[in-house]
């Protein structure tokens, strides 16, 4: 009889570890702020699956935060890979590269920029904060922290440069530090 009480016990801690970790496989926690997964789509461009995370009642059509995993099952040198990046960041009249980072130890590297954008007539900075590094399987995992900021006047402009200053490094160190997510394939 105790063995099968261990055995029910066993059993049911499996099932409910399974679906623990289902259920958080659906959601990230990131800066203090948790994001839920929205989109799953293979790319036809990397041949590897996207997943996008976006703060509660944002989506990918209406966002100011998100976390994207992106794979790249064709790349096997992450630090080349954000080389050419980098390379197309600088060519860009919109685009401000804020810090390039290479860990040749690792194959890894992080990009942090500053982009201006509009959508539905609205201006934004939108800082984003890259990690390049090995896939545990196979090619390059990209890891991403985008916020968008929309601005009216100049000295909101002025503002959103201050907080971008003042927190990138503190992005960076967190996105360094923090575990890469699975890619979900569904």
């Amino acid at each position: 009889m105790e063995k099968l009480n261990i055995l029910i016990f066993g059993l049911l801690l499996v099932g409910f570890l399974a679906s623990s970790q289902g259920a958080n496989a659906n959601s990230l926690k990131f800066n203090d702020t948790t994001y839920s997964l929205k989109t799953v789509k293979l790319s036809d461009i990397s041949k590897g699956y996207e997943n996008e995370y976006y703060p509660n009642g944002q989506t990918e059509k209406n966002w100011t935060n998100l976390i994207g995993i992106y794979h790249f099952p064709e790349v096997d040198n992450p630090i080349k890979y954000a080389d050419i990046f980098d390379k197309e960041i600088e060519g860009q009249d919109n685009v401000v590269l804020l810090k390039f980072i290479r860990n040749k130890k690792q194959n890894a590297a992080v990009i942090s920029f500053l982009q201006n954008g509009n959508v539905n007539g609205k201006f934004y900075f939108e800082h984003n904060v890259y990690k390049y590094e090995k896939h545990p399987q196979k090619g390059m995992l990209a890891v991403r922290y985008a916020k968008r900021y929309f601005f009216d006047t100049d000295k909101q402009i002025t503002d959103i440069g201050h907080e971008v200053r003042q927190i990138n490094d503190n992005l960076i160190a967190q996105i360094i530090s923090s575990p890469s997510p699975s890619v979900i394939e569904r």
